[in-house]
């Protein structure tokens, strides 16, 4: 079995392109593996929680998680889960954290997955991507650390990693309603008006699953 972790919206934002990408991939069959795609809320003690009782769960192959990265570009591909946490915005909760996840664990865990194998796929595929040197001290970050923190721990052989979406298009088009109704920052001075369909970021999760599952089975 495969996961695929997705997040709800946040942050003010209706809809988030990693619930929908793991609810369009639940139930499928890729690489010769069941998909099942799960929607965690935007709340740090629930991601805690949650995430290693997955793994424990299923055992699964892998745990490709999914979250949005406004004003991201590509497929981004996470290399490290980090040991901190600094939230910027408060989750669905309340909780506006810092400092750090655990202080008996490790400063930071490497992702599971085949990174570069996997951008390479994608690039070959016309899907652009890249390998990023931070999650973010976000819940993304923090997923992606407990994940793997869970796994050294435990000596589960589950492939874990994280990767950051960009916008879907009709979130841009929000954005640049709600920019021209309060007369803001000039549109060419935006950083956030990337995006990509939906179409291409479940082709590219797809792309994820395999280039895993191919490394999984043979090392």
């Amino acid at each position: 079995m495969i996961l695929i972790t997705g997040y709800e919206g946040y942050g003010g934002r209706g809809a988030n392109p990693s619930q929908q990408v793991a609810q369009a991939l639940d139930g499928t069959t890729i690489a010769g593996h069941e998909v099942r795609g799960v929607v965690l809320p935007v709340d740090y003690a629930e991601v805690r929680k949650r995430v290693p009782a997955l793994i424990d769960t299923y055992a699964p192959v892998a745990m490709i998680s999914l979250g949005l990265w406004p004003g991201e570009a590509v497929i981004r591909l996470e290399r490290m889960g980090a040991n901190t946490l600094d939230f910027e915005i408060a989750d669905q909760v309340g909780n506006l954290l810092s400092g750090v996840i655990d202080p008996d664990a490790p400063a930071a865990h490497r992702s599971g997955l085949p990174l570069p194998k996997i951008r390479d796929a994608l690039r070959a595929e016309g899907i652009p991507s890249r390998i990023s040197d931070t999650a973010g001290a976000f819940l993304c970050n923090a997923l992606l650390f407990t994940a793997l923190d869970h796994c050294a721990r435990t000596g589960a052989t589950t492939r874990c990693g994280f990767v950051h979406l960009p916008y879907l298009p009709e979130q841009v088009a929000e954005l640049l309603t709600s920019l021209a109704d309060e007369a803001r920052l000039e549109l060419h001075q935006r950083a956030d008006l990337a995006s990509m369909s939906l179409d291409m970021m479940i082709a590219a999760i797809q792309s994820v699953i395999t280039e895993t599952v191919i490394e999984a089975e043979t090392t």
